[in-house]
């Protein structure tokens, strides 16, 4: 069903007046007026209420974002190789290399 049109409100106006009577249908209009208007600023608070909620926890979202975390763990450190052994033996070779002659050696070349 739509709202209520303008044959249904005199209706209900003529059912009103035939209930209640001509001298309490104005009290009954300002106090119906005055709950109405109650109504109005209470669901405006609770939507105004509402939005600020929305707006703080925006900004608390958006802080949150730009701030670093209070604890970073330290970076991965990659593992150290183990000692060897006391009773491995390294071999080494040297290599000499040697260009022309030897000095000493009696060669010569002129």
């Amino acid at each position: 069903m739509g709202p209520i049109g303008m044959p249904e409100l005199i209706v209900i106006l003529v059912i009103a007046l035939i209930i209640f009577g001509p001298r309490k249908l104005p009290e009954l209009g300002r106090s119906l007026g005055k709950s109405i208007n109650e109504f109005k600023k209470a669901s405006n608070e609770l939507v105004s209420s509402f939005e600020e909620e929305v707006r703080v926890d925006q900004q608390r979202t958006a802080a949150a974002a730009t701030t670093p975390p209070a604890f970073t763990p330290p970076p991965a450190v990659p593992p150290v190789p183990a000692p060897a052994p006391a009773d491995a033996t390294v071999s080494r070779t040297t290599t000499t290399t040697t260009t022309g002659a030897e000095p000493g050696t009696g060669t010569h070349q002129a």
